[in-house]
């Protein structure tokens, strides 16, 4: 019996852990002594990514790592096979988490001069609990309100590397028009239809 390609390692791994993997949690995966060097294995990723172009599904670098997931294109009858709907979120939520994204780190109060209106606790709790802000420190003030920002989960949730995959904010009319149909696409709550391993 041959031994697997470090491309076919890498895949399994993708697929089987069901969520996003860094090239280092990938190189664990071997024995120190059987180790392959790093540009070996990004080779093997990028190998993936060219086998997965002319497929229903893609290999995409988020922050927390690599992610094998199901292709756009493919995701509205992909997503047939969750009974549930996904949940639907306001414009005042979408709106907060807009400008937590894009204005960070932000204060409750800040947000409000924003947008003009009072910032519900429920729009805060519902980000916190999906765990897309946090707070990161406390403005140096008579008060001292938190300092809200985006995480991890956040850029992995839109697919996103960094903060500067966002779109640039002149290309952005309402918040619905990059976040809405995310939100509407995907639960939380559930396996994502486009993760290989229904992580």
């Amino acid at each position: 019996m041959t031994s697997p390609s470090l491309k076919q390692i890498a895949e399994a791994a993708l697929i089987a852990f069901g969520g996003p993997l860094t090239l280092d949690r990938i190189l664990e995966l071997f024995p120190e002594e059987e180790r392959p060097e790093r540009p070996l294995l990004l080779d093997a990723i990028r190998e993936l990514e060219t086998d997965y172009r002319t497929r229903g599904i893609e290999l995409v670098e988020i922050a927390s790592g690599y992610r094998i997931q199901v292709r756009a294109s493919v995701a509205p009858w992909v997503a047939r096979l969750w009974d549930e709907k996904a949940p639907r979120y306001s414009r005042a939520l979408l709106e907060t988490l807009s400008l937590i994204a894009y204005r960070q780190p932000i204060t409750r109060g800040e947000i409000e001069d924003i947008r003009g209106v009072a910032v519900s606790t429920n729009i805060i709790k519902t980000l916190t609990e999906r765990e897309w802000v946090r707070v990161v420190g406390h403005r140096d003030v008579p008060g001292r309100p938190a300092l809200y920002a985006t995480t991890r989960k956040f850029l992995d949730y839109f697919g996103l590397r960094s903060l500067n995959d966002l779109p640039p904010l002149a290309a952005i009319r309402d918040p619905d028009s990059f976040l809405g149909e995310e939100l509407k696409s995907s639960d939380p709550n559930r396996p994502q239809c486009c993760d290989a391993g229904g992580a």
